[in-house]
């Protein structure tokens, strides 16, 4: 017979492929499934043991961690010691009254076990957890003195007394250790708690353990706030501390940045001018020799290329600081302007005198500069910090420095806020050792506050060498 679709009647039938039973229905995948339970109930058992174990560890950690002082206000620092020494003396006198005339029990043995409790508390201050272990092996033992003398409804194993006497104890453990450690210390306090009473309970005594649980896990959370409070407190202080350093340092390099803004126009400004005079030059002199052109001519294209690169490095401080001021090309101030200065500033509301000794001249850009940047600042503060107050001004002219002195009577009127403010000293401080010169600043003994700087009037270069003057040339050996 012919073949159909390569099967004739006379060839076996087709063997059929049975069914595949879903993943999730075949055992080994059960298998796996329950596997993987097992798996992840023992690596969750596995990682609750080592929790455990981690906090056992913690709980027997005996290390010294002292209370710390109270920040504000100073003359409290000691209070909560001051405190704590209170309340251990007071619980050494109040569990020894009541062991005495309510169990009647007496001996020096329940002396030292009072006494114990408010060691304890003393211990607690400074090494937290070994106070909490002295605290509870106080109150064991005292509890087995008084084992055989509870009367009718009297409380066992904690006395009245010491169930608040271990309550600061507790509290101690919980403002210094992790809250995984304090929950560690409450559960144990209650155990053994639980445990005394299921075990050893006296017949007609009370039951301690429902006011334990209520009062330890109380004072569990108290502490756990107070603590998580002080670290937030501390977090704060540590950021905003940054916070300032970030703002002090951030405001000198704007600072910086302004400077050599400043002084790139001054630099730029002489070297333009030597540019001009070495293409001048050769015009001034009759049959300039050859080599004088070229040296000339070399000296201008120096000059050139130094110009334009200033000028660049200048476009990208301006370009980062745009919005500076209206007009960046504007000259930059010298002493001369001071007397507008200080017309502006007394227009302001401020009695402003000048006063200028030795012989006035100009000087370098660079010093003129930051005299009146100095005063300028100065008179600034003076407005802001000293509303009503006399500002006097002084220049003194040396030999060799220019003494610049601002100094103000104290306000007479309510200083008003002034956020952001603070840097003024960073920017003069810069400028004066910028130049080599030295500036300080600080409050006046009658009162008022004034800044004086020194600023030599040729400037030493970065070499360690002083600059010549103007007009001066400089002798070589």
């Amino acid at each position: 017979m012919p073949r159909l679709g390569g099967v004739n009647e006379q060839s076996k039938p087709p063997t059929s492929t049975p069914a595949r039973p879903s993943a999730a229905g075949t055992p080994a995948a059960t298998d796996a499934a329950a596997a993987a339970f097992g798996a992840g109930s023992g690596s969750r058992r596995a990682r609750a043991s080592a929790v455990v174990r981690s906090v056992a560890r913690d709980l027997l950690d005996v290390k010294s961690d002292p209370l710390p002082k109270m920040s504000r206000p100073r003359w409290l620092a000691w209070l909560p010691h001051v405190a704590l020494g209170y309340l251990a003396v007071f619980f050494v006198s109040i569990t020894l009254n009541q062991v005495n005339d309510h169990y009647k029990v007496s001996g020096t043995s329940v002396l030292l076990l009072s006494i114990l409790v408010g060691v304890s508390i003393a211990v607690a201050v400074r090494r937290p957890l070994a106070g909490y272990w002295l605290g509870l092996t106080a109150a064991a033992l005292i509890a087995l003195a008084i084992h055989d003398h509870v009367g009718q409804g009297q409380s066992w194993p904690w006395l009245p007394a010491g169930i608040f006497a271990f309550a600061p104890v507790l509290l101690l453990v919980a403002l210094r250790v992790p809250p995984r450690v304090t929950v560690g210390a409450v559960a144990v306090t209650v155990a053994c708690t639980g445990l005394a009473e299921a075990l050893f309970k006296p017949e007609h005594s009370g039951s301690t353990t429902p006011g334990a649980v209520l009062l330890f896990a109380f004072t569990g959370l108290l502490g756990y706030a107070l603590r998580s409070t002080r670290l937030a407190r501390t977090k704060l202080v540590e950021q905003e501390t940054l916070t300032e350093e970030e703002r002090a340092r951030r405001t000198l390099l704007e600072e910086r940045s302004r400077i050599a803004r400043e002084l790139h126009d001054v630099v730029a400004h002489h070297m333009s001018v030597i540019s001009i005079q070495a293409q001048v030059a050769p015009y001034l002199v009759e049959n300039p020799s050859e080599e004088l052109k070229e040296n000339l001519a070399g000296i201008r294209a120096n000059a050139l290329e130094a110009l334009t690169e200033l000028r660049r490095v200048l476009g990208v401080l301006r370009s980062e600081h745009a919005d500076d001021s209206a007009d960046s090309h504007h000259p930059q101030p010298t002493l001369a302007e001071l007397g507008g200065l200080v017309d502006n500033v007394r227009a302001a509301g401020l009695d402003v005198t000048t006063e200028i000794a030795g012989v006035r001249r100009p000087l370098s850009p660079g010093v003129e500069l930051t005299a009146y940047r100095i005063v300028q600042e100065a008179l600034s503060n003076c407005l802001r910090y000293a509303p009503g107050s006399r500002v006097e001004v002084g220049l003194a002219y040396g030999p060799r420095e220019l003494h610049v002195c601002v100094a103000n009577s104290a306000p007479t009127r309510p200083v008003p806020p002034s956020p952001g403010a603070g840097h003024g000293l960073l920017g003069m401080r810069e400028r004066a050792g910028m130049l080599g010169g030295e500036l300080a600043a600080g409050h006046r003994p009658s009162g008022g506050y004034e800044v004086s700087a020194v600023l030599p009037i040729d400037p030493v270069s970065p070499g360690g060498g002083s600059s010549p003057a103007p007009g001066t040339k400089k002798e070589t050996s």
